[in-house]
């Protein structure tokens, strides 16, 4: 737990002592806390699969959105402090009740208990892949040292310039950042794989949530990402922002993306030529049903199949 004398686990770097009840930007203290957690089903199809993705949701956040949708537990702190032992039966429970992976929404100010947890669960020869589900503000070299949780990446592309990520989330210096963790986990874990029933077993998914008046920033990642990942990268392309939270007073955060400012993107999306992911139907706002499936087309899995990459990593 040497990382919470000084928490240096996010790019904040704030160093408080957190074993010693000190809290930094983020207000993670010393016993693991959960909003909820159970079986999923509102992620990309190879994650919820039939049985559902296995998410916890834990509390607190180390970036400031506007427009956060789960600000009472990621920015007011609610939920339930289980401790590292609380976590272990969690863990264990969604592996009991048949979901398909472990899936960590929000991970990073836990990162030491998770692991621990880990540690204590596949101890006794339970194993599901882990989805490391991410805002993307990361410090690559401390995920590196915790790579054993990162089997899927579930990870924003959400700004390209400093000013946009400056003024939505509290954090300039997020494309910089997010950028190299998109590209180390694309070098470091490959394209998605998924098994015989389309359901991940590792790989990477980069998603890019367009936002109102800010439709370029979504352009530019799309951008960025083909020069220095390629088009083979999953992506899944959302429309479902809404503004909640500080959002609904904050002049241009206040509204709706348009339908004209997320066509623009999904058309450079198709002018890119990327080959893998979903596109979400304008106005879905999230719906479970609201992604479809696409080799950038209307139907297929956005994967390679497992068994075509016997050497690729993961659970099979």
């Amino acid at each position: 737990m040497k990382e919470i004398l000084k928490c240096d686990l996010c790019p904040r770097m704030c160093g408080a002592n957190r074993l010693a009840g000190a809290r930094g930007y983020c207000r993670a203290g010393n016993q693991v806390k959960i909003f909820r957690w159970g079986p999923h089903f509102g992620e990309e199809p190879p994650l919820s699969g039939t049985s559902g993705s296995g998410a916890v949701f834990f509390s607190h956040c180390t970036l400031g959105c506007l427009y956060c949708q789960n600000y009472p537990w990621s920015a007011s702190g609610d939920g339930d402090e289980v401790g590292v032992d609380g976590l272990e039966r969690v863990l264990r429970d969604l592996a009991e009740a048949g979901c398909h992976n472990w899936n960590l929404v929000t991970p990073g100010p836990w990162l030491p208990f998770i692991q621990e947890a880990a540690d204590l669960v596949e101890k006794d020869g339970i194993s599901l892949p882990f989805v490391y589900n991410t805002s993307g503000y990361e410090r690559v070299e401390v995920v590196k040292r915790y790579r054993g949780l990162l089997d899927v990446v579930l990870t924003d592309l959400r700004y390209a310039s400093a000013a946009v990520a400056g003024e939505g989330s509290s954090a300039p210096d997020y494309p910089v950042l997010a950028r190299e963790f998109v590209k180390w986990c694309c070098e470091e874990i490959g394209p998605l794989v998924v098994d015989g029933s389309d359901v991940a077993r590792s790989g990477v998914i980069v998603r890019i949530l367009v936002l109102p008046g800010r439709e370029a920033e979504a352009v530019a990642n799309l951008e960025w990402l083909k020069s220095n990942v390629g088009t083979e990268v999953a992506v899944s392309l959302m429309s479902q922002y809404t503004p909640v939270y500080k959002a609904l007073e904050t002049e241009g955060w206040n509204r709706g993306v348009s339908r004209d400012e997320y066509s623009r993107v999904v058309d450079r999306l198709e002018e890119l030529g990327f080959e893998n992911g979903w596109v979400q139907e304008f106005g879905a706002n999230g719906s479970d049903d609201a992604l479809l499936g696409c080799n950038m087309e209307r139907g297929g899995a956005a994967a390679v199949k497992a068994e075509s990459l016997p050497t690729a990593r993961g659970n099979f």
